[in-house]
């Protein structure tokens, strides 16, 4: 059986390099289209709001929220968290509904985290007892776990808006929670939240039932409604990307050890010595954290910088690591002052022709660009 754990693991923070593997993009003379339309749409840069709704009865914490559509949070009728939010342990815990919120987010964990997140998905949810306060409305809204919020896209919890957002309308219909409307058609009179409304109005429109900026366009009001957050304290103009930072650790033995040495005194430490070779004496058992961490002798060593007792990390390096960077050391393989030969790589790089499905197009393509950017920064 698969389970689904919280593990401490390395990452690479690509997430630095969003904007400029985006820009690069441009400059790609030769690549396909296909294959660098599927590059943004994996980085999906979208400009927006950082928005702060306070816990009702909590110690002052706030959930933060990421909208590309600050113009309807006059809408925002509940909030809708992950079931993986860090907050969620806390957030349930004495309240009436923690046992059915409790079991809902154990079967989320072992839910198929693709399918959560299909536009088609039946829309699932509990209440989690609790209520945020809506810092523009001064509504309190109730807070629900819900299966189609994601906690890698975004901040992992939203404003929910039913009446511009279908995903939200589905749930709340199901779930008979309130519908607003704060964006009218421009040829409409009136429009308002009635029961048979069925589709989310997502145009623009002039603003309605949101105090001070109605009557203004949306697209107007949405900046104004970011300078007064900004100005207010309760939120601020924000960026967001569908690129996640590149969780680089796995727990299995083939692939090249992560460098690092743990001491108790010193903390984490790079190894003295490069490379940190897999050794040779390991059973595949399918017991421990990692094949690795079964093995003593390749585990424990001395700290490299206080001599005393210490451990190795046992994770080893995706194979991803690897083919981002081996077309450098291709053009000198048998270079030992460094990882390739500047001259070399000048010389033979870049390739006229790269071979390999479209399934590369991505990641691995993605990952050889981030390192280039890397190498280049550091020298």
């Amino acid at each position: 059986m698969v389970e689904k754990k919280s593990l401490n693991q390395w990452f690479f923070k690509i997430t630095d390099y969003a904007d400029r593997l985006l820009e690069g993009l441009d400059r790609l003379d030769g690549w396909p289209e296909k294959v660098k339309t599927m590059q943004r749409n994996w980085i999906r840069r979208r400009a927006g709001a950082e928005l702060l709704f306070p816990i009702k009865n909590g110690n002052g914490e706030k959930i933060r929220v990421f909208t590309t559509r600050p113009d309807t949070v006059y809408g925002a009728t509940y909030m809708i968290i992950a079931p993986e939010h860090p907050m969620l342990p806390e957030l349930i815990k004495d309240t009436d509904s923690e046992p059915t919120a409790a079991a809902f987010i154990q079967r989320m964990k072992k839910a198929d985290r693709s399918e959560r997140g299909a536009v088609g998905i039946e829309k699932e949810g509990v209440f989690t007892g609790k209520y945020a306060r809506n810092p523009f409305s001064g509504e309190d809204i109730p807070i629900w776990i819900a299966n189609y919020v994601l906690m890698d896209y975004g901040t992992g919890a939203i404003m929910a808006v039913p009446a511009h957002d279908q995903r939200d309308l589905d749930f709340a219909r199901k779930y008979q929670l309130p519908v607003r409307v704060v964006v009218k058609s421009p040829g409409a009179d009136k429009m308002s939240a009635l029961p048979e409304m069925t589709e989310a109005y997502v145009d623009s429109g002039l603003m309605i039932n949101s105090g001070m900026f109605d009557g203004m366009a949306n697209e107007e009001a949405a900046e104004a409604i970011i300078e007064y957050a900004q100005e207010k304290g309760i939120g601020r103009k924000a960026v967001s990307y569908r690129l996640r930072d590149w969780c680089i650790s796995r727990q299995r033995y083939w692939g090249a050890p992560i460098p690092i040495i743990h001491c108790e005194k010193c903390g984490m430490t790079p190894a003295a010595e490069l490379p940190v070779e897999l050794p040779r004496n390991v059973e595949l058992t399918g017991k421990g954290p990692s094949p690795l961490s079964l093995v003593e002798d390749f585990v424990n060593v001395p700290c490299p910088k206080c001599g005393g007792a210490a451990r190795r990390d046992t994770d080893t390096l995706d194979t991803f690591v690897c083919s981002s960077w081996y077309f450098l050391r291709f053009a000198s393989p048998h270079y030992v002052e460094g990882p390739f030969d500047t001259d070399a790589v000048a010389k033979w790089l870049p390739v006229d022709q790269y071979f390999g499905g479209v399934e590369h197009a991505i990641l691995h393509l993605m990952y050889a660009r981030f390192f280039t950017k890397a190498l280049f920064d550091i020298g």
